[in-house]
């Protein structure tokens, strides 16, 4: 791997890399195990962040510092701080341990000692999950990150409460409440003020007159996304290339569409997506925007030539049994699962430093190029899904690390990029996502249409209890909270996401549904708590509601207020 990086005429690097992992899951403490719910939480926990906090403690006890960007958003955080994550998660090892121990004993009796030891690697690697939830990091993920973050290795950002697609919540107080409960959220857990934000799905709206797409027409004039950002005091946020610069929209998990929307080309620019740039607010306060760089995210996130479709790499479709661990390696995408060949660790490992080295190569020609054209240094943007490493991408880790090391040069944070190199140009965004088609259309169809009809109805009716409620106290107030919450997890933009792809649609649908009817009997309550006391049945399905929704403990009604 190139060890020295390329110098600009005063010795400076050329540029800098900003690293982003997206970290987020929907609310699902309560709501189901497997094949969808609780256990998505406990996979990731146990594929991917542990094994990516390995990383970055490895690099800083060694004298290094990773200095990635993470976005944490709330309703993850929410569910990683629960005493019941913590419990269940140990649990979930214990049993996956004992599954390739299982896995072992009766590779061993047919004599496939190869994938005997493959059994024996998924217990180690196990063991070693259990060893550092409990030992290194006291059960305590999110605190993991914040030492990371106090030492100087990394950046936290925070997103909206529970990654609403903010374009298309029907009122501007729904906006302001999502972005109050992150930001208020990120207080409570890393002891600061967050200084960026993660917009869910990279959506982003600018000013102009909207009306809802779905129920009762109604036409207002909408502030910008920066102007609501600006209120609670964030700096910075992330889109897709295509709303700065113009072009064809890369889309994030187009395969997972059997009939995606086609992009829609937009013209060119001329701005450039390997410079900060920055929004002026009505406030005339300003924000900066960082794009994500198309040449070396197409590296990760193509399905034709990414990284992790690699012949190598393990194959994540195919199991040993229902909900089993995984032998085989991807050998060839156009392979039915069944002619898969067996994994090959070595020859995984040595692809995934063969990758690193490829893209820090990729990054560090992009920096000249940008460099040499214009005389100033620039950045590239890398923004993943957390998920994507350890999980989908079993080498994933790995591959980050190496490209860590190799860029330990030029990675920085969004923050200190922004410092070392303050936006000179301002612009204007276009309204759009990093989704299939570059807008909303993931989120917003006719399969997805009463999702919104509900979520409206709902925004709508939490506005006019606030109007009319004047000094909540005792069980009024709890039942307002309450709603509030079913509120902010029937916004949740994963609902319509799953629903689109089909990958978990019931699942999906079912959410909507719950969180809604939750929400409307939580509105017949309030009006018999308001007369008098609650008959048991009603005080008893309202405790059991609150501890299976327990997210956001802090919760504001005056978050609705709004303050833009």
């Amino acid at each position: 791997m190139p060890r020295t990086p390329p110098r600009g005429p005063d010795g400076s690097p050329v540029g800098h890399v900003v690293l982003v992992l997206h970290t987020h899951l929907p609310w699902v403490l309560g709501h189901g195990r497997w094949p969808h719910g609780e256990d998505w939480l406990l996979e990731a926990a146990a594929e991917c962040y542990l094994p990516i906090l390995r990383v970055l403690d490895r690099i800083a006890s060694e004298g290094g510092s990773p200095r990635i960007t993470v976005g944490l958003t709330p309703v993850l955080c929410e569910m990683l701080a629960s005493p019941r994550f913590k419990e269940d998660l140990i649990a979930y090892i214990d049993s996956r341990q004992e599954l390739a121990e299982r896995d072992r004993e009766a590779f061993e009796a047919i004599g496939n000692r190869d994938a005997a030891r493959l059994a024996a690697s998924w217990s180690a690697f196990y063991g070693d999950a259990r060893r550092d939830f409990v030992e290194r990091y006291d059960r305590d993920l999110l605190g993991a990150f914040r030492r990371l973050q106090e030492g100087g290795h990394l950046e936290v950002i925070t997103s909206a409460a529970t990654h609403g697609y903010l374009p298309l919540l029907g009122s501007d107080a729904a906006v302001d409440a999502q972005i109050a409960a992150g930001v208020s959220g990120y207080r409570r857990h890393f002891g600061k003020a967050p200084r960026g934000i993660w917009l869910p799905e990279c959506a982003y709206r600018p000013e102009g007159r909207w009306s809802r797409p779905a129920g009762p027409a109604r036409a207002w004039n909408r502030p910008g996304l920066e102007d609501v950002l600006a209120l609670h005091g964030l700096r910075y946020f992330f889109v897709d290339t295509h709303l700065v610069s113009g072009g064809t929209p890369l889309g994030t998990y187009g395969d997972r569409f059997e009939e995606p929307e086609p992009p829609t080309t937009r013209p060119g620019t001329g701005v450039s997506p390997n410079e900060a740039h920055t929004l002026v607010t009505r406030g005339k306060k300003r924000v900066a925007v960082l794009a994500r760089d198309p040449k070396s995210s197409v590296q990760v996130w193509s399905a034709d030539y990414g990284y992790p479709g690699d012949g190598a790499y393990l194959e994540f479709h195919r199991k040993k049994g229902q909900g089993g661990l995984r032998y085989w390696r991807v050998t060839s995408r156009a392979l039915a699962l069944d002619d898969k060949l067996p994994y090959d660790p070595k020859a995984a490992e040595e692809r995934a430093r063969a990758h690193a080295e490829h893209f820090v190569g990729t990054v560090r020609e992009t920096l000249r190029a940008h460099r040499q054209s214009t005389g100033r240094p620039g950045v590239v943007v890398a923004p993943f899904d957390t998920e994507l490493f350890g999980h989908w991408w079993f080498e994933g880790p790995r591959w980050l690390e190496a490209v860590l090391r190799g860029l330990r040069a030029e990675v920085t944070t969004a923050s200190e990029h922004l410092l070392r190199s303050p936006p000179t140009s301002v612009i204007r965004l276009p309204e759009g996502s990093w989704g299939q088609g570059g807008h909303h259309w993931v989120w917003l169809n006719p399969d997805t249409m009463w999702v919104w009809d509900l979520v409206y109805r709902s925004e709508d009716a939490l506005a006019e209890i606030l109007r009319e409620t004047r000094r909540p106290r005792g069980t009024v107030l709890r039942i307002l909270k309450q709603l509030a919450r079913e509120l902010l997890l029937l916004e949740s933009s994963d609902w319509p996401f799953l629903i689109t792809t089909v990958s978990a649609r019931d699942y999906a649908e079912a959410r909507v549904k719950l969180h809604a009817a939750a929400f409307d009997r939580l509105l017949s309550l309030l009006k018999a708590a308001t007369a008098g006391a609650l008959a048991p049945g009603d005080e008893a399905w309202l405790a059991e509601v609150e501890a299976r929704d327990a997210a956001f403990p802090d919760i504001d009604p005056d978050w609705w207020a709004g303050t833009t």
